[in-house]
């Protein structure tokens, strides 16, 4: 169904750390009211976790794709997952 709650797992790629993509990505996700984290990796990565209805995770990984964030995505590597545990809120990590 497509309000079935799952789990979006994306590593982006590029110029995305010290630009507020971090901020951008959890003002997004909070807007389609999902819950998750953006983790910023040693390798210069963003790890992005975000729960919810397929919809709004869907929309959450288009905004990332889009070129409309801050610094310059490169790519983003995604895959589906069934949720987890729940998560409270979405936290910069």
């Amino acid at each position: 169904m497509a309000d079935d709650v799952i789990r979006l797992n994306a590593w982006v790629h590029g110029d995305v750390q010290g630009v507020g993509f971090r901020w951008w990505t959890r003002s997004r996700a909070l807007e389609l009211g999902l819950t998750g984290y953006a983790q910023n990796k040693p390798d210069g990565r963003v790890h992005v976790v975000a729960q919810g209805p397929r919809p709004a995770c869907e929309r959450l990984l288009d905004l990332l794709k889009s070129g409309q964030t801050p610094g310059t995505v490169d790519s983003v590597i995604s895959d589906w997952l069934a949720p987890g545990d729940p998560i409270d809120g979405f936290s910069e990590r």
